[in-house]
């Protein structure tokens, strides 16, 4: 028999506002949006940011035959969590169902998700009401501390310390658990227990990190937030095996996520930092936890041979330098076959030898970040997506 196997795939992995900054776009700029597809096929939505727009045109339900029915978790309803529902495709497909879940806010009384959808979709906001979406919606409204079950698989709420409240889900499969923390801030003694609660022994803890420790501490105070910093004090307390740092703030370059994720990884051994279009996969044999980027999110690419001498780290951490050819070239990336596996979103140093005047070898130095890892064409290679950044 074969082990149980869970994909969970990020869509949009910004806090606050989307963003389309170039500085921001190895890790994306679309806001909040996780697809997880259990091992029994059921299929969850985690918020409903400007990332589900994306989700929609690639849609692809796990379901075979009959009408497909999809879960959709809100954690809470200000913008950036909603954002995107009125551009969802499937919506508007009526073979397709849809269950949504949130709270009731104490602002809008019953039905309150329901009354986002309609105001969201009213005159003169958005050019069609409620009624061009054909798709079946049901509105169920939970709170912290419900459990129920969907399918094979248990859902946990928990109330999290956010400005007019926010959820926290934990969805335990066959395969491993996830839980979802974004809209998060350290400080409540009630509301940090029923953060532990909701991460305990989680395989990926998925948790707000869009501070710093020291913005924490200062200037975003109050603002419902977290850090990187706090999310690894919690996956240790709670003994979670791999962090994602999530919900990144629209001013946060690459280069500043990246540096949050180097300091978070001295300090905990499997950290990963949200990037649109990543996908973990749980379950299967092994314990370490599988990240990849199945496609290139980048511009059309040319077929090259350079020789190469490419360095790095291994995802054990150990350092590595070999020999090889790059195939594929763009002005902003490359697909590089290797036989050691770097860490996904780790830096590589690549030496290129380039012809010069006279038919001279020069050489070129680059330096990039590992945005995809696949099996390589030949046995014994990896191919290896790269984005350049000097």
């Amino acid at each position: 028999m074969t082990a149980p196997i869970a994909k969970l795939s990020f869509w949009g992995v910004r806090g606050s506002t989307p963003t389309v900054d170039p500085a921001t776009w190895r890790y994306g700029g679309n806001t909040p949006c996780l697809e997880l597809i259990a091992p029994d096929g059921t299929q969850f939505i985690l918020d409903c940011g400007t990332g589900l727009r994306m989700l929609g045109s690639r849609w692809g339900t796990p379901n075979s035959g009959g009408n497909p029915e999809t879960h959709i978790f809100v954690t809470h309803y200000h913008w950036d969590h909603i954002q995107g529902i009125p551009f969802f495709a499937p919506l508007y497909a009526e073979n397709n169902e849809f269950h949504f879940y949130s709270f009731r806010s104490k602002f809008l009384g019953r039905d309150s998700l329901k009354q986002v959808f309609e105001a969201q979709m009213a005159l003169p906001y958005f050019p069609v009401d409620m009624s061009a979406m054909n798709a079946k919606r049901k509105f169920k409204e939970v709170q912290g501390g419900d459990s129920f079950t969907i399918g094979e698989n248990k859902i946990t709420t928990r109330w999290l310390n956010h400005p007019q409240g926010c959820l926290g889900f934990r969805i335990e499969t066959p395969a491993g658990t996830v839980a979802y923390a974004t809209d998060n801030e350290p400080g409540d003694p009630k509301l940090d227990e029923s953060l532990r609660e909701l991460a305990q022994g989680a395989d990926i803890l998925i948790n707000d990190a869009q501070f710093t420790p020291d913005q924490l501490k200062t200037t975003r105070k109050g603002w419902g937030h977290s850090s990187w910093k706090e999310g690894v004090k919690l996956a240790r307390e709670v003994g979670a095996k791999t962090l994602v740092l999530f919900h990144h703030d629209p001013d946060s370059t690459d280069r500043t996520v990246d540096s949050l994720l180097r300091q978070a990884r001295e300090e905990f051994d499997s950290v990963f930092a949200a990037s649109e279009g990543m996908v973990i996969k749980l379950g299967g044999t092994g314990d370490d936890v599988q990240a990849h980027m199945p496609g290139a999110r980048t511009s059309l690419r040319r077929e090259a041979q350079f020789r190469a001498k490419v360095s790095g780290v291994t995802e054990e951490g150990k350092e590595f330098q070999e020999e090889t050819v790059v195939r594929d070239i763009s002005l902003q990336g490359a697909l590089i076959s290797l036989q050691n596996l770097p860490q996904l979103q780790s830096e590589l140093q690549v030496t290129m030898e380039t012809p010069g005047e006279d038919g001279l070898q020069s050489s070129m130095l680059l330096k990039g970040y590992v945005v995809r890892i696949d099996a390589g064409a030949e046995k014994g290679q990896i191919a290896v997506g790269v984005v350049f950044t000097d």
